[in-house]
């Protein structure tokens, strides 16, 4: 029978793969890789995964983990830069104690993007012989519970230099039912790369007013200078890594061509990916002001 750890299960993307896991008919036994402290964590329970401890920064656990799975869904950390120090091992002992493969969550363009940590982690995976998929994933929706919703709450605008940028979009859920059939049906992924989007190439602008359509409240688009975004943002008391990330997400973009939307979702899933309206309107709730 084959076992399957998805690492990261307890943040939106983790959750995603196991409920898209939970869907499907498979025989495989999933693992839910959970740090120490989150070992009685119910979430796993939920959609029928066995705990069992997985924490990047604990190298030397590494080796016992991989011994009890074949295949292996990875990925990484915001706050994990150093692929030297982490991921290096990771692979080493993955190869070691035969993982057969590695469903890796990388990033839209990232081959054209030496400097960001994915790449390297791509060139580790693929460098190991190891069987892979790369999921490159575009630009979260739930971004916008998440990093960019304090800014909606409390003073109804999106805040970001993004100016006129269009940016290509992915649900999770939607990446979630990807990663669900390459970890079940691995032999029909061996090698692949898979950008994933939805059918929609939007502006701030063009999300700001979906947004204020869906939850019949007046949310603007600011684009500030980069000056004002870091100050603001610092004084916010923002991470300054955090702040740097957000510049590149949605600055740098402003100069770039603007990543072509595909089909891939459909195809692997035989299912259409959720809209940002269709997104927005299951997380209504979220935005309703208290």
């Amino acid at each position: 029978m084959t076992k399957i750890l998805i690492t990261g299960a307890l943040g939106n993307v983790g959750v995603a793969v196991l409920q898209s896991l939970r869907k499907i008919n498979h025989q495989a036994v999933i693992y839910a890789g959970v740090r120490e402290k989150d070992l009685n964590n119910e979430i796993p329970l939920l959609y029928a995964a066995i705990p069992i401890l997985f924490d990047i920064t604990k190298v030397e656990t590494f080796d016992s983990t991989f011994k009890k799975v074949d295949i292996l869904f990875l990925l990484r950390p915001p706050a994990i830069a150093n692929v030297k120090k982490y991921f290096t091992p990771l692979v080493i002992s993955a190869k070691k104690n035969g993982i057969k493969h590695i469903i890796f969550l990388s990033v839209q363009g990232v081959e054209k993007s030496k400097f960001i940590p994915h790449n390297k982690i791509e060139k580790l995976i693929e460098a190991s012989k190891i069987p892979f998929t790369f999921l490159r994933p575009a630009y979260f929706m739930q971004n916008f519970t998440t990093t960019l919703y304090k800014d909606i709450m409390q003073k109804n605008c999106i805040y970001l230099p993004a100016g006129q940028a269009e940016f290509t979009i992915i649900d999770v859920d939607d990446i979630g039912n990807v990663a669900a059939m390459a970890l079940t049906n691995p032999q029909n992924h061996i090698n692949k790369c898979y950008e994933l989007t939805n059918n929609e190439t939007l502006t701030f602008g063009n999300m700001a007013s979906i947004i204020s359509k869906v939850i019949n409240r007046d949310i603007k688009f600011i684009s500030p200078n980069l000056f004002q975004f870091y100050l603001t943002k610092r004084k916010e008391n923002v991470p300054t890594m955090l702040i740097l990330v957000m510049i590149m997400l949605h600055y740098l973009p402003r100069f770039q061509s603007t990543p072509p939307i595909n089909n891939m979702v459909r195809l692997i899933t035989q299912k259409e990916p959720n809209t940002f309206e269709e997104f927005l309107i299951s997380h209504k709730n979220k935005f309703l002001v208290k």
